[in-house]
Order: C-alpha cells, then structure tokens, then sequence
C-alpha cells in the first residue's frame, strides 16, 4: 500500500515538472530577425543578438538571412514572426522620401516601422581585379558593376553613388545584381564583372576570411573625398575609414571609402505580449551590453547606447527606448578588450567560410 502511495507521488511530482517545463517552453516567444547574407555583417549581429540577448528576454531569435535591407522592411511589414529588422539608414530614408512624397505603397510600408536603436557605419567595399586600372571610386564609370541582390542595400548605395558621381544611372547592360560570392568568382575567374560592391561593416566576413594569396587577384578601390564628383555623395553618406588591421591579408595600410548607418528597427507593434517581450528585449540589451562588445562581432565596440534624435520621419519605439534609456541610467556600458575570431576557407582563393 505504501509502495503504491510512494508510486503514485512519483507520477505525480514527475506529471507537475513536465507541466511546469511545457509551460516554461511555452512562455518562450517565437521571434525572427531579418539580416543579409548569411556571410554579412548583419548576420553576424543577428546572431549576437540570439545569442547574448534574447535568451535573458525569454525569446527564442531566429536570424534568416535575407537580400538585404529593402527586403527587411518589407518582410518586417508584412511577414508573420519578424519582429526586429537590421536596415541601412539610405533604404530607410529612400521610403521615407517617397512616402513624403504621397507615394502610398510607400506610405503604407514605413510609417509603422519604429528605430530601437542605432547601430554603427556600414562600410561600402568596392572590389576590383588586383591588375584593374581602376585605382579610386570616381574611376569605375562604364564598368561593369554588380551591387548585390535585388532588396539588398548594397544595390541601392552602388546606383545611388554612382548616379550622384556621374549624373547618370548605371547602364543596364552594365550592371548586375548576383550574390556577392557569385559574382566575386566572376571577377577572378571569366572577368565578366569588373567591380564587385560589398556593404558590410568591418572586419566583413566575407573578405576577412580570403587567403593571403588573395592580394594577387583582388583589391579594394579607394574615396577621395577632395574630389568634386564627392561632394554630393558627401550629402547622404560618409567617409570612412577602412583599417588594415580588418583585412591582414590583403592591405599593408589604412584607406578611405565611404560608409552608411545601420538601424535596428522594429515595428510599431501594439500586442500586450509583444510589447512586454520587446520591452524585456531592450532591457537585456542594455544589460548584456558589454558582453556584446566583449563577444560579439567588432562592429558592437562602434555602438553606444545613446538614443540620438532622428531625422524626420523617423521614430523611435516607446517602449524599448523607455527601458534603454532608464537601463542607461542605471549602468554605465564599459568597453572590452579586443577579441579576434577566424574561420576556415571554402574556396581555393576568396575562403568563403561555412
């Protein structure tokens, strides 16, 4: 009889644990954050973010690769799960303008849309053959040019740039829009591309991690900002400085290019859940803040949690910023000590890495 009673509580006690695990399981939200190209730096930031953030918010973060940042406001719009967004400011603005300008598509897609908070500069790499004539940015009119993918940022920064250079759009027949993998190997091997642009902040993955033999087939073009053609680029984006302690392999000095902001973005949600979960997300952030710089991608040791004001039209989201900024008074972020990171090469030359 007793054994049966102890049999029983056993069951029991067994029956409450799973109860309380599944309804832990349970309280975890599902979210998703849309970032780039899996070898990227907003992916990479994703990942911190999943890593070192989210679980103390009781979230499960997904990070999914995507074309890049107009692709990210639509899928933060419109796509069931994506909560949190990576966007360049240029693609931001781009919608900002054109809802300005009663543009309804527009209008619809960005005015719910809401900053947590700034991130750092996106630096623009401009990719030729190591025996291209071209030495500087305001040398590449009548190249052959692949910005990216349709969506990404990077597309939209190289016909931008190049417009504001040369008063003209990218020819058709001399632009292209392939992932940056692909159209790298086009670069080295058929030299059917002549420039390759790459948005990402440094050190970005995807160049960092090229063998040293690199150097003999590829180098980076560089920003003159003297230049009358710079001046109106100068209007929207940055000059910048890309350091050769982020690329060994391939530079034995510092040089500039040019360089735009990178945003995380959410939407305007109003969901008593949602907001609870985002709020605790915000605060995490803060409190992991260091961890962030310690561990995370370089890129953090650029970001600060300061809330600066925003051009017009853009907005931050209440209750994130309510908890950063009451976190920030309370904790002071410290900087670290530099970490560095590596991984393997896939391909012979460029090392693109798993």
């Amino acid at each position: 009889m007793a054994k049966g009673i102890v049999g029983i509580g056993l069951r029991a006690l067994v029956s409450a644990t799973l109860f309380i695990y599944c309804c832990l399981a349970f309280a975890q939200a599902e979210y998703k954050i849309v970032t780039a190209n899996a070898k990227g730096t907003y992916f990479a930031i994703g990942v911190d973010l999943s890593k070192f953030v989210a679980p103390q918010a009781e979230i499960s973060l997904e990070v999914v690769p995507t074309a890049g940042s107009a692709a990210n406001i639509k899928h933060l719009r419109y796509d069931a799960g994506v909560k949190l967004a990576v966007v360049q400011a240029d693609v931001y603005q781009a919608f900002v303008d054109r809802a300005a300008a009663r543009n309804n598509d527009a209008s619809t897609i960005i005015k719910p849309l809401r900053v947590i908070l700034p991130l750092y500069n996106t630096e623009i790499h401009y990719i030729v053959r190591a025996d291209s004539p071209y030495n500087y940015i305001h040398d590449i009119k009548d190249a052959r040019i692949n910005g990216g993918e349709l969506g990404s940022g990077a597309a939209l920064i190289t016909h931008t740039l190049y417009r504001m250079m040369f008063n003209q759009a990218i020819p058709e027949a001399m632009g292209s829009y392939l992932p940056n993998e692909e159209a790298l190997v086009k670069l080295i091997g058929d030299k059917s591309v002549d420039v390759v642009v790459v948005a990402a902040g440094q050190p970005a993955p995807l160049i960092s991690n090229m063998k040293p033999e690199a150097q003999k087939y590829i180098k980076l073009l560089k920003f003159d900002p003297s230049l009358p053609s710079a001046k109106q680029p100068l209007t929207i984006y940055t000059a910048a400085t890309i350091r050769a302690a982020s690329y060994p392999q391939l530079l034995q000095q510092n040089f500039t290019t040019v360089a735009v902001g990178a945003y995380l973005v959410t939407y305007d949600f109003n969901l008593k859940g949602t907001v609870g979960y985002l709020a605790k997300f915000a605060r995490s952030l803060c409190e992991n803040f260091s961890v962030l710089q310690e561990k995370g991608h370089p890129k953090w040791r650029e970001v600060n949690l300061n809330l600066p004001q925003l051009q017009p039209g853009w907005t931050y989201y209440g209750p994130t910023t309510r908890e950063i900024r009451a976190c920030t008074g309370r904790n002071k972020p410290r900087t670290p000590v530099k970490s560095s990171k590596q991984c393997s090469a896939e391909e012979r030359i460029l090392g693109f890495c798993n």
